[in-house]
């Protein structure tokens, strides 16, 4: 009998480039949105699990035409505390987004 083995995700404290990563940025987007709390880090999800909060979080930028300067006041300054949040610990973990959109390879 064969036992699979499925991936878990790390959780986003856990994850390569502080967080900078498309799975960084649902979970991000689902806290703007109350979907889950800014305490959950998805840590041991699944991938299903992951899509599923995707679906959830595409949802609710629907709701605002994908536009931040759509999302009411509450929401718009929740997201610009979590991002910049994000943002800080990232660099503090060695992110560097100018060398990630340039497709440099630091190696």
């Amino acid at each position: 009998m064969e036992i699979k083995s499925y991936k878990q995700y790390v959780g986003i404290d856990q994850d390569i480039n502080g967080g900078m990563t498309d799975t960084g940025k649902i979970i991000r987007d689902a806290w703007v949105f109350g979907i889950i709390p800014e305490t959950e880090t998805c840590q041991g999800w699944l991938a299903q699990g992951i899509e599923d909060l995707w679906i959830k979080v595409n949802a609710e930028w629907a709701k605002h035409g994908f536009l931040v300067n759509n999302l009411p006041p509450e929401l718009r300054t929740k997201f610009y505390r979590i991002q910049e949040q994000a943002f800080a610990r990232a660099r503090a973990a060695g992110w560097d987004p100018e060398g990630d959109l340039s497709g440099e390879d630091k190696d």
